[in-house]
């Protein structure tokens, strides 16, 4: 018997998924445990693997398309069993759909012009319901359009091969809407005023800057709803230091070969700015903290959660208990959850349960950002890029002069409902001191 492929329940809080991108096509051969299609949820974007070896015998819900965890996303006929013939990807059940956002206007025909009642009426009844013999004639994302925007695929006219409805026709059919959307009214001027009032200018249509239109990645929309959710949350004020790592860079280009051939690992400049975070949040343990509606939440533990720029999007996988890491456990912590965020290996509970985040603008050329804090978080450390600055340098006799330093700057995003200024500032002002001051030894 074929094997059934399911949308898998990655964590207990996730019920559904959207399958991004399948790995395979229909009548592919496929080995056990291989990747076969891509899926994002609210937590991770992961690679699923196949459940058993055979050939994909058919995919049953197309990409962008959203499912409850469980339902039946393709088959795979075993190596021993003929398979059947493939069915194209069809749309999930209805319930099974993120139900559309938006609802577009649909313009009467001008040949219905003289009818607006009956045509309204038509177009209101046709955007209900669209007819089954539509998936005949255009494709899973022609269809996935018309959904988002409430629209009849039989109300559009299809230019393709007979009569199929393209990607194309569909756009120019909402951008013809949203014009007619707003009818032109028509009025002869006074004559006499009509040479002193300036005529206004004419704005520009929908279809004078329209481009193309791409739907959110199932990713995008939750970092927009996250990031909303926590300027609307959060008292945002931020805090900004500069700091002479010439200490530190000097002991990182002395070390790192060394440091490589003993552990395997890279060495990078994060592990030292985590750490000096790790012992300013054990001296500011509010810092650290959280608001659970009118109480304090003092955690126990840091969990650092580490941004990882991904070409898709952003994530922020978690490095839980630091406080017990030293500074090689750091490294090579911080290293497996950003390689695996990128390869789409991490779990849903590895992006979860931060108490205190570190994002590096600086890596892209930043000198510094002012970061969103990451909820429930109550604050976040932007790292900048680090520069060779001329610096005055005062020696241990009290004489000045001009030096060439590496220098980074550091941003403190923090939560004003709960973290004063003047702590926020002490806080920073500990890490400059623990990172300019660099004495531990990197192993």
């Amino acid at each position: 018997m074929p094997t059934d492929i399911v949308m898998p329940q990655m964590g207990e809080s996730i019920f559904e998924g959207t399958i991004t991108k399948w790995l395979k096509k229909p009548g592919d051969k496929v080995q056990r445990d291989e990747p076969l299609f891509e899926i994002s949820t609210d937590k991770v974007d992961a690679e699923i693997p196949a459940p058993a070896s055979g050939i994909l015998q058919d995919i049953r819900v197309v990409e962008g398309n959203t499912v409850q965890v469980n339902t039946v996303v393709g088959t795979i006929a075993g190596d021993g069993e003929a398979a059947l013939p493939s069915r194209a990807p069809s749309q999930p059940p209805a319930s099974a759909v993120a139900p559309p956002t938006k609802t577009q206007t649909v313009p009467p025909s001008p040949a219905a012009s003289a009818e607006p009642e009956a045509t309204v009426q038509a177009v209101h009844e046709g955007l209900v319901r669209e007819d089954q013999g539509d998936h005949s004639r255009s494709s899973p994302l022609v269809r996935k359009i018309a959904r988002e925007h409430n629209v009849n695929l039989s109300q559009v006219p299809g230019t393709g091969m007979g009569g199929r409805i393209t990607k194309q026709d569909i756009m120019t059919f909402l951008d013809r809407a949203e014009t007619a959307a707003v009818p032109a009214v028509s009025v002869q001027p006074d004559a006499r005023v009509a040479s002193s009032v300036p005529s206004p200018r004419p704005a520009a249509t929908p279809s004078a800057i329209s481009g193309d239109i791409v739907p959110m990645t199932q990713m995008r929309k939750i970092i927009a709803q996250r990031m909303i959710e926590s300027r609307r949350t959060s008292a945002h004020v931020h805090c900004m230091f500069e700091v002479d790592i010439t200490r530190i860079v000097q002991l990182r280009n002395k070390t790192k070969s060394a440091f490589e051939q003993r552990h395997g690992a890279r060495l990078t400049f994060m592990p030292f700015f985590v750490r000096a975070v790790i012992i300013a949040l054990q001296k500011f343990p509010i810092v650290n903290a959280s608001i659970e509606g009118e109480n304090i939440r003092y955690h126990r533990h840091v969990n650092v959660g580490i941004a990882v720029a991904l070409d898709w999007g952003l994530i922020v996988p978690v490095l839980k208990n630091v406080d017990e890491l030293n500074f090689l456990g750091l490294q090579r912590g911080i290293s497996d959850l950003g390689e695996r965020a990128r390869s789409k290996k991490l779990k849903p509970e590895e992006v979860e349960g931060s108490t205190f985040t570190v994002t590096n603008p600086g890596q892209f050329g930043a000198v510094f950002g002012l970061p969103i804090i990451n909820q429930p978080n109550s604050a976040i450390l932007g790292v900048g890029g680090i520069t060779k600055m001329p610096l005055v340098v005062t020696d241990n006799d009290g004489n000045d002069s001009i030096a060439i330093r590496s220098v980074v700057h550091l941003t403190l995003g923090y939560d004003h409902r709960l973290i004063d200024g003047a702590v926020a500032d002490q806080f920073m002002a500990f890490v400059k001191k623990t990172l300019e001051n660099w004495s531990e030894d990197v192993g």
